[in-house]
């Protein structure tokens, strides 16, 4: 049984503390109480050093499903809710919607080729991304590297760039789920940031007050990740999807590896420079898969079958559509990519197999050398990065180039060798073996 509220002197119908000690005292929330914490935490009724209190109740005590459900439909109720229920092609016809979510990685630029990849097949994919923080990139980060791209776009613009070219990614507006903001920056703060309901909830409400009709996650696991352990990542996974499927959304997910950095460059410009090799049919092979996986995904979660997206990569259908897709946001899609000034190979050790290569120490290199940030409010450099010469399987020798660090800033180099000095692990004979990019499919 939850306890009950006294209800409040300023006339609020709950009062904070009462709702906190229903969560600390391992009591479910009603239903009553969790739309009204939400809004008033909001509206400023509840102060932050509440919600800080309840947040760490709710880390440690945990949410039944009803609860981490209502929450979530709390925090879509906090704003605007978009529509692509009527969105039609260019040529008058129905243009079903899929969205795809990643919880973070390192060398993650999947959304860039997958977005044009699905609307080559007729299928609307509103891309509604963010800026990096710490060693995961932010996509927006990425594309704000192509000279004149812009990643603000009002929703009468978003509608009629999707209507049209049946792609777009840019930035999220202020007014979907705005409580998810504030409680997010109050998390980060806080130690709560870990809390299985408040990430499922976190995500979850943006993706369904974005209005998309299906969904497709990818819930990254290792060192990379932000989930380190399968087990969370899983139980995440199984909480989004289930959040998803109560909203309407055709929801699925995918649990994959973040053990070893994404395709060979982990920064903006070299990310982008990367892109368009998987969208002219080549690129890296993990990068082609992940991007071909989620595809596939996403089409069939929209309706269409039958569809073959490696064969979109190879025969520039996809690349078509970005370059429309970058043009339409001011982008253009013939620059040069900026270029770091300065460069410094690391080379490798000893002769052997590459049977390691950490993400998250090279996220952290790439993160030092300028490609992320520390703050919301901090630049970041556009050509900043790691280049990898050689990724876990590879035969190296002694001398060999391994990764190549770039900076427009030289003195950050340092820091950057700290962080990559134990990334690889070279073995002096056999094979590394087999890692699974797709761990599992959950439903």
């Amino acid at each position: 049984m939850s306890a009950q509220s006294t209800g409040s002197p300023s006339g609020e119908p709950f009062d904070a503390v009462d709702v906190i000690r229903t969560k600390r005292d391992r009591h479910e929330l009603s239903d009553a109480q969790i739309d009204w914490v939400v809004d008033a935490y909001t509206r400023g009724v509840v102060a932050d050093e509440q919600m800080s209190a309840l947040a760490m109740a709710i880390l440690l005590n945990g949410m039944t499903h009803r609860e981490t459900a209502r929450w979530t439909a709390a925090m879509i109720a906090s704003g605007e809710r978009l529509d692509f229920s009527g969105l039609r092609g260019a040529n008058g016809h129905p243009r079903p919607t899929a969205d795809k979510h990643s919880t973070g990685g390192v060398g993650d630029k999947i959304t860039l080729p997958l977005a044009p990849l699905v609307a080559a097949f007729g299928v609307a994919v509103p891309q509604l991304s963010g800026r990096g923080l710490g060693h995961t990139g932010g996509t927006l980060d990425k594309l704000e590297s192509i000279p004149g791209w812009r990643a603000a776009l009002s929703n009468e613009e978003m509608l009629s760039q999707l209507g049209d070219i049946g792609a777009v990614i840019c930035a999220a507006g202020s007014g979907l789920a705005p409580a998810d903001k504030k409680l997010y920056a109050l998390r980060d703060v806080t130690g709560t940031v870990e809390a299985i309901p408040l990430i499922a909830s976190s995500i979850m409400s943006k993706k369904i007050a974005e209005g998309t009709g299906s969904l497709v996650l990818d819930v990254k696991v290792g060192s990379g990740a932000f989930m380190k352990d399968e087990a969370q990542a899983r139980e995440l996974a199984e909480t989004m999807v289930a959040l998803g499927k109560d909203a309407g959304v055709n929801t699925v997910a995918l649990l994959t590896n973040m053990a070893t950095p994404l395709g060979l460059t982990v920064g903006n410009a070299i990310e982008v420079e990367e892109t368009l090799e998987v969208l002219a049919g080549g690129g890296p092979e993990d990068v082609v898969e992940l991007t071909v996986r989620l595809a596939e995904e996403m089409l069939a979660c929209a309706g269409v079958h039958d569809a073959d997206p490696a064969q979109a990569l190879k025969d520039g259908r996809a690349m078509d559509v970005w370059r429309r897709m970058i043009a339409a946001q001011g982008g253009d899609p013939d620059a040069s990519m900026p270029r770091a000034k300065e460069s410094e190979v690391v080379y490798a050790a000893a002769d052997g197999v590459l049977v390691e290569l950490d993400a998250l120490k090279i996220g952290v290199a790439a993160w030092r050398l300028g490609a992320g940030r520390a703050r919301k409010e901090d630049p970041v450099q556009a050509g900043a990065g790691v280049r990898l010469h050689a990724k876990p399987g590879a035969f190296v020798r002694a001398g060999e180039p391994l990764m190549t660090l770039l900076t427009d800033t030289p003195e950050r180099f340092g820091r950057a060798r700290e962080a990559v000095q134990d990334a690889a692990v070279i073995a002096p004979a056999g094979s590394r073996p087999a890692q699974r990019l797709v761990i599992d499919r959950i439903a």
